[in-house]
């Protein structure tokens, strides 16, 4: 049986093969990221539990850089995030080898959002390309060699997985921030108990 979405629901249509569950896991991480972000504030999309934690805009820019990044790199293309302009459209350096891994705590604070349209939009752009990379994917794409500085070497498989695994992650601690940040009773919905 195959999948496919259509508006926020997903249909069932015919047999599934690989590239549907891909797609499939692809989707549930967009869901997660809209999820968390959709009808923030800045002071929410920016919101760190700690002076240390990742914010909700952090972890979905990063979330987004990561899928960009891998997903370019196993479909042979440039990243959409210089290539297409998004870094400026976003406030931040046209650099396309930060995504984030190993910033400091100033560096994530520098990663600020005043609403979520734009930041979406990139991720979306990162999703609808790692769809369309998904959508071309054979036995023998996901057993490409794409990286031997591993032992043992990473497929392209391999790579989309942990693609999948760590966007995953990343978007479900978005969504634990944002229910921090409205239970103190600053988000869009009332805090439990006081509707």
């Amino acid at each position: 049986m195959r999948l496919e979405w259509s508006g926020s629901k997903l249909r069932k249509i015919g047999d599934m093969e690989t590239r549907d569950v891909l797609a499939d896991a692809f989707g549930r991480i967009k869901g997660e990221a809209h999820d968390a972000a959709v009808g923030l504030s800045a002071a929410g999309l920016n919101y760190r539990p700690d002076p240390d934690a990742n914010s909700i805009g952090w972890l979905i820019w990063h979330l987004a850089r990561v899928q960009d990044d891998h997903v370019a790199h196993l479909a042979g293309r440039e990243q959409a995030y210089v290539k297409d302009g998004w870094a400026d459209r976003l406030g931040l350096r046209p650099d396309e080898s930060d995504l984030g891994y190993g910033h400091t705590s100033q560096q994530v604070a520098d990663v600020k959002f005043e609403e979520p349209t734009a930041l979406l939009e990139y991720f979306d752009e990162v999703h609808a390309r790692s769809l369309e990379y998904v959508a071309s994917i054979t036995t023998a794409e996901l057993n490409r060699i794409v990286d031997e500085r591993w032992d043992p070497p990473v497929s392209a498989g391999v790579r989309i997985v942990s693609v999948i695994d760590d966007c995953m992650q990343h978007a479900g601690q978005a969504r634990y921030v944002r229910g921090m940040f409205e239970r103190l009773g600053a988000g869009p919905e009332p805090v439990r108990g006081e509707e």
